[in-house]
């Protein structure tokens, strides 16, 4: 069954998440076709991860099986909210070399926090407790209080505080001038995805997509995170991703 799509939701999910589609799959094109040596994979892995997450949520946007729809948005979140934690690798790699951090440290990492984002399973389904995505949300999802705490607690310790930590770390030991500006335009790339992504936890857990200042305020989250996403991946991409191509 499907179900007319509101122009607010096309140009939030069509448009936007489009144009962040083709700038990030662009991105990560360009640093693979480089050179595929670990680094240069797990960095790209900060683009492909959202991709896939935009892609599902292309898939079941127009959907109106409320279990279909509830578990393809948790994979959607999956993606965008796994995103951050190549960033943690990326500098853990940068900071320590790949013989200190080697492909099993690596993989433990994305591992652990890949089974914690799957933690967000545990509430999607309980009601008043996880998400809701229905006619009566206009098919937005809409998040309970214990689900967004779950997943910001989840988002900083396992990932934001950590990027940043080790991102200021590698700062602190360059010398040289030009390198520092770059790694400030990779943190600052950085800094700009992670408040759009904590704006969408805002969005979803406290504005009510039924009511015209609740839809009205996701739109403009909407619009405002495609400026932050497209200009934070580029920020990281010319900050570091464009060094480590070659």
């Amino acid at each position: 069954m499907y179900f007319q799509l509101t122009p607010g939701r096309i140009i939030t999910v069509y448009i936007a998440q489009g144009v962040i589609l083709l700038a990030f799959l662009y991105l990560a094109i360009r640093i693979l076709l480089r050179d595929r040596k670990r680094l240069n994979v797990i960095f790209a892995g900060l683009y492909i991860s959202p991709v896939v997450g935009v892609l599902i949520n292309f898939l079941y946007a127009p959907l109106t099986d409320p279990s279909i729809v509830l578990i393809l948005n948790f994979f959607t979140n999956f993606g965008f909210f796994y995103a951050p934690i190549f960033i943690v690798v990326f500098d853990l790699i940068l900071l320590k070399s790949e013989k200190v951090i080697s492909t099993g440290k690596q993989l433990v990492i994305l591992i652990i926090y890949g089974i914690a984002m799957f933690g967000m399973l545990i509430f999607i389904f309980i009601p008043d407790f996880g998400v809701t995505i229905d006619h009566g949300t206009n098919w937005s999802p809409v998040w309970s209080l214990p689900f967004f705490l779950y997943v910001v607690f989840i988002e900083t310790i396992g990932a934001l505080i950590p990027s940043l930590y080790f991102s200021f770390q590698i700062y602190k030991k360059f010398e040289d001038n030009v390198l520092k500006k770059k790694w400030k335009s990779f943190i600052f790339g950085f800094i700009a995805l992670m408040v759009f992504m904590y704006a969408i936890f805002i969005s979803n857990t406290f504005s009510d997509p039924a009511t015209t200042d609740g839809s009205t305020f996701r739109l403009i989250i909407g619009v405002m995170g495609l400026i932050l996403v497209v200009l934070g991946g580029f920020l990281m991409y010319f900050g570091v991703g464009k060094q480590i191509e070659k």
